[in-house]
């Protein structure tokens, strides 16, 4: 018998366990999300989504709702414990979508830092992204500006999340 099992439904609902927002997949006993894939999803993009495992939930959803707003990135699901069977997690997207693409939940912490990096459509965006994550506790990792040796048009910026997580915007849209 499998462990995976769907869902459906943005309510919490532990006896019904559905997230009627987002269709997802977890493993009880497993910190693993997965997205279904979705018609709507440009074929260019390669990856569905990814997790991170934090400490403090609640800080963390301060942190990145506050950082991630000026990339139009929202919160848009929210599931307990008791929902997936294993831990709590955090869903967050582009505003106005359905599909979470960058989940933070709770569990056993791995050993080291990650780096994600998020698109953001100018550089302005990015410049608002670093203000923004410092403002809401993140710190300083890199300021905003270009990483030529990157690529000539690469211009991101860098903070260390709660956790010290690596998290960049980047836009790599021409001066």
């Amino acid at each position: 018998m499998s462990v995976w099992a769907s869902h459906r439904s943005r309510r919490l609902d532990a006896h019904a366990q559905t997230c009627e927002a987002n269709d997802f997949l977890y493993c009880r006993g497993s910190a693993i999300l997965r997205s279904r894939s979705h018609e709507s999803m440009p074929e260019s993009r390669m990856l569905d989504h990814l997790s991170l495992v934090v400490a403090d939930l609640p800080r963390s959803q301060r942190f990145y709702s506050a950082a991630l707003a000026p990339l139009s990135i929202v919160q848009l699901v929210e599931l307990s414990a008791e929902v997936t069977g294993s831990s709590a997690y955090a869903g967050f997207g582009a505003a106005g979508d359905m599909r979470s693409f960058f989940w933070i939940g709770t569990g056993t912490q791995p050993s080291g830092a990650v780096h994600v990096a998020f698109t953001a459509q100018t550089r302005a965006q990015v410049n608002a992204f670093y203000q923004a994550a410092l403002a809401a506790g993140g710190k300083d990792n890199g300021p905003p500006g270009i990483r030529a040796h990157y690529h000539p048009d690469y211009y991101g910026a860098f903070v260390r999340d709660p956790d010290g997580h690596n998290i960049e915007a980047v836009c790599r849209a021409p001066g």
